[in-house]
């Protein structure tokens, strides 16, 4: 590579790193004069990248949106961050192809020696757990409620139910939520009056409309996914108090497994469960002591897991 085409290629890394510098600054920071960088610039625009050069006292040299990505310039580092970035989105719901098709780009551009050392860990790498399957949502609704959102622009999607019904509905998207593989948007449905959580990958169709709304001070979209999550009206409620300290139960019980509040024993938990044999053992797994408030019916199960556990340690009950 000569030396005028690296700086070339450097003023290209400058212009993606810091857009918006005056011919000056990038002339220091090149060791070059004014005229090189200007000839430097008017170089890459040759070669299609769409640089433009502001005059007045906030302008400066940058890279104009086109449309395609310009090629990148990627430290060795940054270079590890993306492709580790695209080895992990498996567990963000993002299509297997995507990913192999954008790992593949970034190999092809990488220097021989980093490119093999990013494919040994690319080939050894593994997870302590499979991602949880989840249904592929479209990423253009994704980007499409992003923008919405911040935008505090409406949007119209049709929604397809847990039990498979279809509908269309005008909705207020307040923000996205990624949660244990599955992403959500929580917003006000107009259709049904309320705060609701949506899994994108039940969204059919979506567009963006030109009305605009209010979105609700300091709301918690992930707060609000996590409540939503844990209210799901599974067969049985439950209340326990556990005896241990409510900040150190916050901690090792999920959100959106139930609500936890003070109680004079301790702390207080209201969720639901589909099975009550499970909540025992889950209950049990905690390792405090607890105190069933209701169903009865957890204590029959409580009581059962006791019995059992008592039996597989071979011992005699006290």
């Amino acid at each position: 590579m000569s030396q005028s085409t690296g700086r070339v290629l450097a003023l290209l890394e400058v212009l993606q790193a810091q857009p918006g510098l005056t011919g000056p600054q990038l002339a220091e920071r090149l060791g070059l004069d004014e005229r090189t960088v200007r000839r430097y610039a008017a170089a890459l625009a040759g070669l299609g990248l769409p640089v433009q050069a502001d005059r007045g006292r906030y302008g400066g040299y940058r890279l104009a949106p086109g449309y395609r990505l310009p090629p990148l310039m990627l430290a060795d580092d940054e270079a590890v961050a993306v492709v580790l970035g695209l080895l992990a989105a498996e567990n963000l719901g993002v299509g297997a192809a995507a990913r192999a098709s954008a790992l593949a780009k970034i190999e092809r551009v990488l220097p021989a020696a980093l490119r093999d050392r990013v494919r040994a860990v690319r080939e050894t790498l593994g997870f302590t757990r499979p991602a949880r399957p989840a249904g592929l949502f479209d990423v253009r609704h994704l980007l499409g409620l992003g923008e919405a959102a911040r935008d505090h622009r409406r949007v119209e999607l049709t929604y397809r139910s847990w039990r498979g019904e279809d509908s269309t509905r005008a909705f207020d998207p307040y923000g996205l939520v990624f949660h244990a593989g599955r992403w959500y948007t929580s917003g006000f449905d107009h259709r049904r009056g309320e705060i609701r959580t949506l899994r994108l990958d039940r969204i059919g169709s979506l567009s963006v409309r030109d009305e605009r709304f209010e979105a609700p001070a300091s709301f918690d979209a992930a707060g609000h996914v996590a409540g939503a999550l844990a209210a799901v009206p599974y067969r049985h409620e439950v209340e326990v108090v556990l005896h241990a300290p409510e900040a150190e139960v916050r901690r090792r019980v999920p959100a959106t497994a139930g609500t936890v509040t003070a109680a004079p024993a301790g702390a207080r938990l209201v969720c639901r469960a589909e099975r009550l044999d499970g909540m025992a053992v889950m209950l049990a797994g905690l390792g405090w002591d607890f105190t069933v408030v209701r169903p009865d019916e957890l204590r029959t199960e409580v009581a059962r897991l006791g019995r059992r556990l008592v039996a597989l340690s071979g011992t005699a009950p006290q």
